[in-house]
């Protein structure tokens, strides 16, 4: 996630779920832990009862919320609103570790003169350009970075390991941060900090009340609680989920977090981080391997076509920086390209650079289904998803798949996906009959994750490979069988033609031993490529450190290095913890360290801030780092070492005292200068559909987020579209999986939640005259559909303003096929694209709700209003 990327240095989780149990305090947001990450859920309990402090901020009471000491019901939004509250109370009250901020971030770093903040633009920074609705973010910049010298590299962002980046608006080119201008006192007018300290000064508690809905004394205790869990004897940690990032300003919702972590000294620390709880297995692996469209593995930048370096040194020298640990770019780009072409790829043709494809424009997922709508794609590869009932504006997806010549479904089941030809709503209604349906469906049966083996990587960024257990049934396969098997017969097919748009393909190692009837290609023997190898002797690659620009190594994913030193040792496999944070269970990235930036939990004299929260430290006697963890540091670097921002080299340069070796300067950063397209800080904006006016600024909504708006794609009227008078959001539930395609056709699941339903207060079920267990009609400019009602006061209304908002609830795992089926709520939703990784608002749209049979408000006519 760029908001934890651009922060920290890493898009990944700080911290391993175990060590939540050290916490002092734990704030969840954007999630119900509980229900939906239950056994990571177990160490909050811990913490609980060795006397943390839990505080469940959302707008549903849930089984997370019945475990929490504290529970906030706000408004869906306003996440940044009631986080920049606890910042500014933090502020006001001198409540930062300020030995840790100006030792870790670049709170000291003073900013260009030319700089605005939203305070002096009323909800915009400057480089506005509104004809082409995206930032330059030039004058973000630090006093003279300008002056930088980029003939080393350093030009560019070096944010590298935030998705989305979208090409040539990745972040602009900007100078070298590490020469910025400094005052360590924090007392400059213009220093990030007392930037910071009047940007949020806004968010008091009356803001908050205004914005979320939450009274001042409820917010006070939160702020309080878990403010006072933080300091050198105590920290506090902060988890969170798709209900952050599915915001049209998610990913700032999580640079709010990263800020308030900071300024507490909570990052790099046991109990402290931040902890994005992934919603599937894997989901951390498809990012670090990956499966996003502007990457390549490892966070690498995908070359953009005519919008980005055209040759290998060209592409280098705009990524690669002189200091810190992307100052190893070239050696961690050669070697991937070495591993995707090996003896093919030589110097004298750049490594196979241009064998790669270029990215041409938004092929993010919800950008290819819009070009699918208009007839711009041809075939489309479905393996692990169900989009016709799961993504945003079902409507829209299950039409667009009809304008495909060919599409290839893999999954267990025949999902609504792969029958939608007949058995949509569409299709059943006459809308879209069969017979005029052109798209030819391919529908293979996929093996289940017992049936196959290979990785997982989770949550905390924990590689644990599983093998085999049966064979799957009749033809049904997994997916490295069918890849590698794709891969061999287009290959097959290239040979007979030598055009030179082939040459990539034929030039790709594609060599895996196979075993059994099927032919599979060995699992273990793909994870050893991606850990890297000496290209001479082909022996394993034991550490990031060994890579090489030289093109004599080869390495799959960088960040994976080290996973499979030596030829029969799989750290993957490994089954036998040694502690806590389980080192010698599965092997987290990078380098097996559980908590990174660890280096922050010693002072900058390499001793612990305190007993009670040691972790690394500086061993004098040994002359190495060391403690209870893999120090994610250069082990022999002495904490007296000094730093050599303006001449230096790599990790070196940046002394012994900086522990986020990823950023150019080594600290962590409050301020963004440059890699996030909405801003260096975060900034309340209203979602896209609102009930009400932004009360912060006059600038209603995220400036850059893309509403996609279009004829199938309406968006209601806002704010305060008086047809859609109330506020929807999506969640999941424990009993189902997602779009259901793994729940729905379990009989024993579907027996546990039989039937899609909708949650509404009993304020709300009495004003609109629902009745508990009835049916009801819910709708939103894109479909109506239909769910059972539950009245609950797990549901409460909002008081905003003097006016009352309600929220209306519902779980999306229902569609129409399965042993339980039911009307499909994604169809609700809008596509919609946040600016930095293209995601949609999921979590904070509008929309009515009334008995099935009752005309609904959305049949009056439009009435411009707003609260």
């Amino acid at each position: 996630m760029p908001g934890l990327g651009t922060s920290f240095g890493r898009g990944g989780a700080t911290t391993a779920q175990q060590d939540l149990s050290n916490a002092d305090a734990i704030l969840i947001m954007g999630s119900s832990m509980a229900e939906n990450h239950p056994v990571g859920f177990q160490w909050v309990m811990e913490a609980r009862e060795r006397g943390a402090k839990i505080i469940h901020v959302d707008p549903r009471f849930t089984r997370t919320s019945a475990m929490a000491d504290i529970w906030v019901p706000l408004r869906a939004g306003t996440d940044i609103a009631f986080l920049g509250g606890i910042i500014n109370h933090v502020l006001q009250n001198n409540k930062e570790f300020r030995d840790y901020v100006v030792a870790y971030t670049n709170a000291s770093s003073i900013v260009k003169e030319e700089f605005k903040d939203t305070e002096d633009l009323d909800g915009f920074f400057s480089g506005w350009n509104q004809e082409g609705k995206k930032y330059d973010p030039t004058s973000w910049l630090f006093e003279r970075q300008e002056e930088a010298s980029t003939e080393e590299g350093g030009g560019g962002a070096a944010h590298h390991h935030a998705s989305g980046g979208q090409g040539k608006d990745r972040g602009g080119e900007i100078g070298d941060p590490a020469k910025a201008e400094m005052d360590p006192s924090l007392q400059h007018p213009r220093c990030v900090f007392q930037i910071l300290k009047r940007h949020f000064s806004r968010y008091t508690r009356e803001m908050v009340e205004r914005c979320c809905g939450v009274k001042p004394d409820v917010f006070l205790r939160c702020a309080e609680t878990f403010a006072n869990a933080s300091g050198p004897d105590k920290t506090a940690a902060i988890c969170y989920a798709v209900g952050w990032t599915q915001h049209s300003k998610g990913v700032q919702i999580i640079r709010s977090a990263a800020i308030l972590q900071l300024l507490l000294g909570n990052i790099g620390r046991p109990g402290g981080g931040i902890l994005a709880l992934r919603g599937h297995a894997s989901i951390q692996g498809s990012t670090d391997v990956p499966t996003l469209f502007d990457i390549l593995p490892g966070y690498l930048p995908m070359p953009f076509f005519e919008a980005d370096a055209n040759t290998l040194s060209e592409h280098l020298k705009k990524h690669k920086t002189r200091t810190g640990m992307w100052s190893g770019f070239d050696s961690y780009f050669i070697s991937l390209l070495k591993a995707y072409y090996g003896e093919a790829a030589t110097k004298e043709n750049d490594y196979g650079f241009n064998w790669l494809p270029r990215v041409t424009g938004d092929h993010s997922q919800l950008g290819y289904w819009l070009d699918m709508q208009d007839g711009k794609m041809e075939g489309l590869f479905v393996m692990g998803q169900n989009p016709a009932v799961g993504a945003s504006n079902g409507k829209l997806q299950r039409t667009a798949l009809s304008k495909l010549k060919w599409m290839v479904v893999r999954d267990m089941v025949e999902t609504e996906t792969a029958s939608f030809w007949y058995a949509s709503p569409e299709a059943r209604s006459g809308e879209l009959p069969p017979e005029s349906i052109q798209t030819e469906i391919f529908l293979f049966p996929a093996s289940g994750s017992a049936e196959k083996a290979g990785t997982f990587t989770n949550t905390q960024r924990l590689l644990q490979f599983r093998n085999k257990a049966v064979e799957g049934p009749g033809d049904s396969r997994g997916e490295t069988w069918f890849m590698y098997h794709l891969g061999r017969r287009m290959r097959e097919r290239a040979r007979k033609n030598p055009a030179p748009r082939n040459q990539g393909l034929l030039a790709l190692t594609w060599d895996y031993p196979l075993k059994g009837p099927h032919d599979e290609p060995e699992a273990e023997a793909v994870l050893r490529e991606i850990n890297g190898y000496h290209v001479g002797d082909r022996t394993q690659l034991q550490h990031i450190k060994e890579l090489k620009s030289d093109g004599s190594t080869a390495c799959g994913a960088w960040i994976y290095c080290g996973v499979f030193p030596e030829a029969n040792r799989n750290r993957a496999k490994e089954r036998k913890p040694k502690d806590l944070l389980g080192h010698g269970w599965g092997f987290s990235w990078p380098n097996d360290c559980r908590i990174i930036y660890n280096r922050a939990s010693a002072r900058p004299d390499g001793q612990p801030w305190s007993e009670r929260k040691k972790l690394v430290w500086w061993d004098g006697a040994q002359g190495k780092w060391t403690g209870t963890d893999v120090p994610d540091f250069t082990e022999n670097l002495s904490p007296d070492t000094p730093s050599d921002l303006r001449e230096g080299h790599g990790v070196q340069a940046l002394g012994g005292a900086r522990p986020f070796t990823l950023h150019q300067d080594g600290v962590g950063w409050l301020y963004v200068p440059s890699g996030l397209k909405d801003g260096p800080l975060p900034t309340h904006f209203e979602p896209l559909e609102s009930l009400v006016h932004n009360p912060v600024y006059d600038q209603q909504t995220n400036p850059p987020a893309k509403t996609r708006e279009r004829p199938d794609n309406p968006y209601a009227h806002s704010p305060g579209d008086p047809r859609y008078p109330f506020v929807l959001m999506t969640y999941r539930l424990t009993e189902h999986h997602t779009a259901g395609g793994m729940s729905r056709y379990l009989p024993r699941l579907s027996e546990l939640q039989p039937e899609l339903f909708v949650e509404v207060s009993p304020e709300l079920a009495g004003q609109r005259g629902l009745v508990n267990g009835d049916m009801a009609s819910i709708s939103t400019p894109r479909a109506r559909i239909q769910a059972r009602v539950l009245v609950t006061r797990r549901l409460k209304p909002i008081q905003l303003n003097g006016k009352t908002i309600h929220q209306v609830g519902l779980p999306y795992h229902w569609g129409y096929s399965g042993k339980v089926k039911g009307d499909v709520v994604n169809d609700l939703l809008v596509i919609s694209q946040e600016p930095n990784v293209r995601i949609m608002e999921t979590k904070a749209l509008v929309c009515d709700i009334a008995p099935v049979g009752h005309a609904s408000s959305a049949s009056r006519p439009y009435i411009q209003g707003a609260l």
